[in-house]
């Protein structure tokens, strides 16, 4: 039987342990589609209790990857790659006309935030224990960049887009901290050059090299 129980890990969360894991073991393959995720038998499989289990379920339903039914409880619903396609073409596309609307507003204490962020980020050093404070700093450092950009039917549209998965794929990909650094140093270089072409090009390449790694980490677990 497999070994599902979760190491310890002082600055991590509980409910976060439990939801990257269960995360990690849906788009892995681990379930079916249509499998149900037995509260009981997960929370003892993990070494957990239930509520914090209850929470990591909560939080895989708003990302799609469960359906919380009444009476039958949580059924996997796994994202295919056609999907993760769909979702980072999506945000390439808008994200990338995003910053480029989106610079030329940016105030000194934008980008005295933004480099703020990027030097916390940069000094994570890429293990278990600073995944989750790289997941805030990266979707802020995200959030600020395009926050200058006034169109808001098209911030609607990548805010429901960061709601599912992006968010958390840092915590399924390994040397995300590092392949991040130089894409994010260079999104802010070009920022505060003025230059939204090269900006929007760096960010449409960071979205769409980290599409192509969980891609490939979905199929290396179907083989």
């Amino acid at each position: 039987m497999n070994n599902y129980k979760l190491p310890d890990y002082d600055r991590m969360t509980l409910q976060f342990k439990v939801t990257t894991r269960l995360r990690e073991l849906i788009l892995k393959g681990e379930f079916k589609m249509g499998e149900r995720l037995m509260q009981e038998e997960w929370a003892k499989k993990l070494g957990v209790s239930r509520m914090p289990l209850r929470e990591a379920l909560r939080q895989l339903e708003t990302e799609g990857l469960v359906h919380i039914e009444p009476r039958r409880g949580a059924i996997v619903t796994p994202i295919s790659i056609e999907d993760i396609e769909e979702i980072y073409r999506l945000r390439a596309l808008l994200e990338g006309e995003a910053v480029a609307q989106s610079y030329k507003f940016l105030t000194d204490e934008d980008f005295e935030e933004l480099e703020e962020l990027y030097m916390k980020m940069s000094s994570l050093l890429g293990d278990d224990e600073d995944i989750e404070e790289y997941m805030v700093l990266n979707e802020k450092f995200h959030t600020v960049l395009m926050g200058g950009c006034s169109w808001r039917r098209i911030k609607g549209f990548i805010d429901t887009l960061w709601k599912g998965i992006p968010s958390y794929t840092p915590s399924l990909l390994a040397n995300t901290i590092d392949e991040g650094r130089k894409e994010h140093l260079q999104m802010l270089e070009y920022a505060r050059q003025g230059n939204g072409e090269e900006l929007r090009k760096v960010t449409e390449k960071h979205i769409l090299r980290t599409r192509d790694n969980l891609i490939n980490m979905m199929k290396n677990n179907q083989n």
